[in-house]
C-alpha cells in the first residue's frame, strides 16, 4: 500500500525533530517532509494538506519516535467518511498508552475543511477512527519546557471535555496518572504542568476564549518561563 500515502512530519522547536525525522523516513522507507516553525497549529494543519501529493497521507509531530516494526506496507487506506486514523503511543513518563502523540493518517481534503477547536483536529469533519495498535512513543520531555507544555495542555483540555467524545470517567483516569507523579528525565516539569493544566482549564471555564491560549506557542513558553525558568536552567 504504500504508493498511496505521502507523509509529513509537523516541527516546531523540538531539540530532537532532526533525528526523529530521519528515523520516520529510515522506518517508512519513503520520504518524509517537513513542516518546520509554522506559527499556529490550525495553520500548521492546513499548510500540511498542500504540501502532499496524495489525498491520504501520514503526519507525525516532532516528539513521536516511530517503532521500528511498523510497517507501511500493512496500512489500509481510511474507509468511506473516515477523515483521520490515530494510531496508540506510549507515554515514557507516566506509562499511559492512547492516541495522544500517536500517528496519524488523515485525508487532506478534510483539512482543507478544518473547522474550529481548541483541539485542533477534533474539528475533522467525518469520523476519527482509533485503533488499538502501538505505533510508537511520544517523547515529550526533550526538555524541561516540552515535557511541562505536554502535561499542562493535555490536562486543560482534559479538564474542559474531550472533543473527541471521550468519557469523563476515562478522562479522569488520565489526568489522575498525568498528576500523580512518573519516571524519566524532566518527569516532575510534566507533572507541574499537568497540575497546572488543570488549574488553569477551571479558571478558562469562565472565559471560553482563554483556551486559545493552549496553541500559542509565545503563550505557553511565557508561562512555562514564569513560573519555572530559574528551575529549568538550574536542572
Amino acid at each position: 500500500m504504500t504508493g498511496l500515502f505521502d507523509a509529513v512530519m509537523l516541527s516546531y522547536d523540538e531539540p530532537l525533530a532532526d533525528r526523529l525525522h530521519a528515523r520516520l523516513q529510515r522506518v517508512l522507507g519513503v520520504k518524509v517532509k517537513r513542516l518546520h516553525g509554522v506559527q499556529g497549529m490550525r495553520r500548521a494543519y492546513r499548510l500540511a494538506a498542500e504540501v502532499v501529493d496524495a489525498e491520504q497521507f501520514l503526519l507525525a509531530d516532532a516528539d513521536f519516535v516511530i517503532a521500528t516494526e511498523f510497517a507501511l506496507p500493512t496500512v489500509e487506506p481510511l474507509a468511506q467518511g473516515v477523515s483521520m486514523r490515530v494510531w496508540r503511543a506510549r507515554n515514557p513518563l507516566n506509562g499511559l498508552i492512547y492516541g495522544y502523540g500517536g500517528l496519524k493518517l488523515i485525508r487532506r481534503s478534510a483539512l482543507r475543511q478544518l473547522g474550529e477547536a481548541v483541539d485542533v483536529l477534533a474539528a475533522l469533519p467525518g469520523r476519527t477512527e482509533f485503533v488499538a495498535d502501538i505505533a510508537g512513543t511520544t517523547r515529550i520531555n526533550q526538555s524541561p519546557y516540552h515535557a511541562w507544555k505536554a502535561g499542562f495542555r493535555e490536562c486543560a483540555m482534559l479538564s474542559r471535555g474531550s472533543e473527541y467524545g471521550m468519557d469523563d470517567a476515562e478522562a479522569a483516569e488520565r489526568i489522575a496518572a498525568w498528576t500523580a507523579g512518573g519516571e524519566g528525565e524532566f518527569a516532575q516539569f510534566a507533572v507541574s504542568g499537568a497540575h497546572e493544566g488543570v488549574a488553569f482549564a477551571r479558571e478558562a471555564a469562565r472565559v471560553p476564549a482563554r483556551f486559545d491560549k493552549l496553541n500559542d506557542p509565545g503563550w505557553l513558553y511565557t508561562r512555562f518561563t514564569a513560573g519555572h525558568g530559574e528551575q529549568a536552567i538550574a536542572g
